[in-house]
């Protein structure tokens, strides 16, 4: 069997040439600075303090780019540690973070079970590694001996749902496959999945399309050693095992039971999260924030006028010029297709967003009360906010 070490040894994901630094920055969630302040700090965070942040198993670089970038376009200090297993994986994210001036980032070859071992960290990016560990609650474990008080820890495990097929061929092949290079597992694994039949669940299900994008992709999807897509269910109990507390998933109206079927009177929290995502259907990863366990967090809100609004995705004036006209905003996400409608007197909050005005200063522009402000700015700041278009921070300011 090829090791998972191996295995991004030969294949680093995800594949990525430094060379195109010069021509986009890959960002997403979780680990963007402007969502980590909004889920984790109350929106509060005071950034000229500086942050300790751990890349735990860092890959190819996303998350690590994505951070840097962001915080030195700010022009706020930071000091990012960086670990990973693939000596080959580091290599280019060592070249991404060059090819950017990128400073103050330490790299180490490692595992993310030494996590503690580099010190304490204010907040710790770990995607798509905790699910490939051989015990993904030793991970979780790990990474919560080397938070810092007040940290946070931004993560993405796989679902169970939206990867139908998969696993199946995952099967297959370890048995079908054993004892083969990484590079002949691949050849042969491409041919089946190319003569697999139309019905086939991996070949009707829409929502994948790594194995399509690069060798890397395909290796990583279908031949993978170790892979443990978690369910929501499932997710809540390793978390609360290793001393973590679900803070928020990235984009809660994924997981909101009332936006599908009416909830149940008394139903819990966690019961109707796991029931949305069963009835979704389509939610093929989990990007979410924890804290430690039993300490109180408030998620950022606009009862707090003093916060500072972004938009993410979206400009300003375009959405306030559609809200004013009455349009609904499209919405796709992990495969649900949504229209927003938020109240045309919403509009004239929405244009006065430009990142560095809080809350208070575009009511003071437009001539608002406090109350009239309040009423006309609830709607939209929650269906922006749960569709992870609106984020609190003070980031920009």
């Amino acid at each position: 069997m090829v090791s998972v070490q191996e295995q991004y040894e030969a294949y680093p994901y995800p594949a990525r040439d430094p060379a195109d630094e010069a021509r986009r920055l890959i960002t997403g969630s979780p680990s963007h600075p402007l969502e980590m302040d909004h889920f984790l700090f109350g929106g509060e965070r005071d950034w000229s303090k500086g942050i300790r942040i751990l890349v735990a198993g860092g890959g190819t670089g996303d998350g690590l780019i994505q951070l840097a970038q962001v915080l030195t376009s700010a022009n706020r200090p930071y000091d990012i540690t960086y670990v990973d297993l693939s000596t080959a994986s580091r290599d280019i994210a060592e070249a991404r973070a060059k090819a950017r001036g990128l400073q103050n980032i330490t790299f180490h070859t490692g595992s993310l079970l030494d996590a503690a071992e580099f010190g304490a960290f204010d907040y710790i990016d770990c995607c798509g590694v905790l699910h490939h560990l051989p015990d993904p609650e030793a991970g979780f474990a790990a990474l919560r001996a080397a938070l810092a008080p007040g940290g946070g820890l931004g993560f993405m495990v796989y679902a169970p749902y939206g990867r139908s097929g998969v696993y199946p061929l995952q099967e297959a092949f370890a048995t079908l496959l054993d004892g083969l290079s990484a590079p002949e597992r691949l050849k042969q694994a491409q041919k089946i999945v190319a003569d697999l039949p139309a019905g086939h669940p991996f070949r009707v299900n829409p929502h994948l399309s790594d194995h399509e994008q690069s060798d890397a992709g395909f290796y990583d999807l279908l031949l993978h050693s170790q892979d443990r897509a978690y369910d929501v269910g499932g997710l809540l109990e390793v978390l609360t095992n290793t001393g973590w507390r679900l803070q928020s998933f990235c984009t809660p109206a994924l997981y909101d039971l009332s936006r599908i079927a009416p909830r149940p009177q008394g139903m819990q929290d966690d019961t109707a999260m796991a029931l949305a995502e069963k009835l979704r259907g389509t939610i093929k990863l989990h990007a979410a924030y924890a804290v430690p366990d039993g300490e109180v967090r408030k998620i950022a809100r606009g009862s707090n006028r003093k916060l500072i609004p972004h938009l993410r995705g979206v400009q300003p004036d375009k959405l306030a010029r559609a809200v004013a006209q009455g349009k609904a905003l499209p919405m796709t996400s992990h495969g649900v297709s949504s229209a927003i409608t938020l109240p045309r007197e919403a509009a004239p909050i929405i244009g006065g967003i430009n990142g560095q005005r809080s809350l208070t200063q575009i009511g003071q522009i437009l001539g608002l009360d406090p109350l009239a402000f309040g009423m006309q700015w609830a709607k939209a700041e929650k269906e922006l906010a749960d569709w992870g278009l609106l984020l609190y921070s003070g980031l920009l300011s």
